[in-house]
């Protein structure tokens, strides 16, 4: 607490002098154009940030409307990727390729989504801190 008491009497004690008014505005006002050209970069940085997120969006759902298209256009008995073997992981492969491409791509659905959110709610959270 007496630390506390100590330095609001520095504080209350201290009183600048400035000599040079003019110099003092020149410097402010500096300091004020760098402020605001910062704001700008920053609001051109989002609405960047906003233009990459609706074009990877986009990119995303119309690649993912051609693959399941072409999943499920396909019959069920022909594997999407076949190799020439009949024993082992790569008759496997082949005998559940198209379970692992289905599961692949819903996965990558899922990651590309939980993504956008993240993103979308980094932005918001970036404005947010903007604005205080």
């Amino acid at each position: 607490m007496n630390k506390d008491k100590a330095l609001e009497e520095l504080f209350l004690a201290n009183t600048p002098y400035f000599d040079d008014r003019e110099a003092f505005m020149a410097s402010l006002t500096q300091r004020l154009d760098a402020v605001e050209y910062i704001k700008q970069q920053q609001d051109a940085t989002l609405k960047h940030y906003k233009m990459s997120m609706v074009a990877a969006f986009l990119v995303g759902i119309l690649s993912g409307v051609f693959t399941m298209f072409f999943i499920l256009s396909t019959p069920a008995e022909v594997p999407l990727f076949k190799f020439d073997v009949q024993t082992g992981v790569l008759l496997w492969l082949t005998e559940n390729s198209r379970l692992i491409t289905a599961t692949s791509l819903a996965l990558l659905i899922s990651f590309g989504l939980i993504s956008i959110i993240n993103n979308v709610q980094e932005i918001m959270n970036m404005r947010l801190n903007m604005q205080k």
